[in-house]
């Protein structure tokens, strides 16, 4: 069996990447408010900030810090996962089930990284950001609802033309 080394960092920032067992779905955007309302009821129950996020089809990237003293990001990502499946479940949408009987909406581990430092953080938000574009959903980062780049817009952080005529071998997004 695959032991998983996980990097816990008290009060520390991390990427993840959340993923649904069916890449070919479609259900994390045609539910996106239920999500959203997971996210903000993890967010209240288990504090963290959300540093960069973006709701894909079928996937979930997001940048999130911890607070100091914190180091459950895991509990945070099967709340979220268990709470979405649980809050679509119950609105009626029809869900495969494993052998055991389980949901079997998500795919059953997470990928983590741990941010190292400033420049590692800019390269997994602009990764964050650009992922749209990246699995032709639109060909400009801002016109994809789902994103935190409207809120890095609105604050000035970034331009509505982020991103655009991008060379991705120039570009710094994610992990080198």
């Amino acid at each position: 069996m695959v032991r998983y080394r996980r990097n816990f960092v008290l009060g520390g920032t991390f990427f993840f990447t959340i993923t649904l067992r069916d890449r070919s779905s479609r259900i994390l955007v045609d539910y996106v408010d239920a999500l959203r309302t997971v996210v903000r009821e993890a967010q209240t129950r288990h504090p963290f900030d959300i540093d960069a996020m973006v709701v894909m089809p079928d996937h979930i990237h997001m940048v999130v810090t911890l607070p100091p003293g914190d180091t459950n990001y895991s509990g945070r990502v099967r709340f979220i996962k268990s709470r979405f499946t649980r809050a679509i479940a119950a609105s009626g949408v029809a869900l495969n089930r494993n052998a055991r009987g389980e949901y079997d909406l998500w795919q059953r581990r997470f990928w983590e990284h741990t941010i190292r430092d400033e420049l590692d953080m800019e390269h997994h938000i602009n990764y964050v950001h650009i992922n749209p574009v990246k699995h032709g959903c639109v060909t400009r980062a801002i016109d994809w609802p789902h994103s935190s780049i409207h809120r890095y817009i609105k604050a000035g952080w970034m331009t509505p033309d982020w991103g655009v005529d991008t060379d991705d071998d120039q570009t710094p997004f994610g992990e080198p």
